[in-house]
């Protein structure tokens, strides 16, 4: 049995996932990992890299773009292993960050997923605990307030979260976002779970979230521990996507986390919502406004 399977999907970062690889196969650990790339239709010969440079990976090829949900799954149904590290292709490791992370889920096994300290590359703190989405902080963020209004989403933001303690959370980021199999495959599940597995209605955006929201609605615990730190690029392949898509992707993610979670009514108000903080964006950009807070 393998004790860490490493899941990476990449679309368009050859040079970012060759920088991830190459940190994570300098790993110094003592326990057994693999990792699998699953491409979704790169156009920038990432495959060809990843045969060429590391065939120490398993590699997994997509006709087309399947987005994050459906590719995590391709790859989490063919392992059999005790963890899966869910990892971004625009992370780099450091050389004892899974063997601290591995310990730590070892000595700490009532956490079903957990995730570490992330900094960026210049080593400054990438906040990423959040409070799970409620109506009021996503018509906030819909309607463009934060460009605003600096700290009008501190609660949903976690802002007075301790990154130097181990700590329960509602929600972690997905680009380091390592789940205990085992014990995740052990939980009560409940109508429409798809534990231990990701939910595929979502392309990109709320999927970790949603996972998250899972475990908790399943009794179980998600965690936040600076036990391991990596590095977070934040966004590489987000980059590369036009804006409107962007917030088109995030717009539907949204809106079917609602469905699935809230009153129906809440979800309405957040679709009717919409156009107007898509005109509210425009008038901002002409207007020069910086956004105060990030979201």
């Amino acid at each position: 049995m393998m004790d860490l399977s490493i899941i990476i999907v990449s679309w368009n970062v050859k040079d970012k996932l060759r920088e991830n690889l190459k940190a994570l196969l300098a790993s110094k650990t003592d326990f057994a990992y693999e990792i699998i790339v699953v491409d979704n239709n790169s156009e920038d010969d990432t495959v060809a890299m990843v045969k060429k440079e590391f065939p120490q990976a398993h590699l997994l090829q997509n006709d087309i773009n399947l987005g994050l949900s459906k590719a995590w799954n391709m790859a989490l149904k063919q392992i059999n292993g005790k963890y899966a590290l869910v990892f971004n292709p625009d992370m780099v490791v450091r050389a004892n960050t899974l063997q601290k992370m591995y310990d730590w889920m070892e000595s700490n096994k009532q956490a079903n997923v957990a995730g570490c300290r992330l900094v960026d590359k210049k080593g400054d703190l990438v906040k990423h605990v959040r409070c799970f989405p409620a109506f009021l902080d996503q018509l906030v963020i819909v309607l463009k307030l934060p460009h605003v209004f600096k700290n009008i989403l501190s609660k949903y933001l976690r802002e007075d979260f301790d990154y130097t303690k181990a700590a329960q959370a509602d929600s972690i980021r997905g680009s380091f976002f390592m789940i205990n199999m085992e014990s995740v495959r052990e939980l009560k599940l409940f109508s429409d779970s798809t534990l231990p597995y990701f939910d595929e209605r979502y392309f990109l955006w709320f999927e970790e979230v949603d996972y998250c929201k899972q475990i908790k609605k399943a009794n179980g615990q998600v965690w936040y521990t600076p036990a391991a730190e990596c590095v977070d690029l934040v966004g590489a392949s987000f980059k590369q996507v036009p804006r409107g898509i962007t917030q088109r992707y995030m717009q539907d993610s949204q809106l079917k986390y609602f469905k699935k979670w809230h009153p129906g009514w809440q979800g309405l108000i957040l679709k009717l919502a919409w156009p107007i903080g898509k005109f509210m964006a425009v008038i901002g950009e002409k207007a020069g406004v910086k956004p105060k807070a990030k979201t």
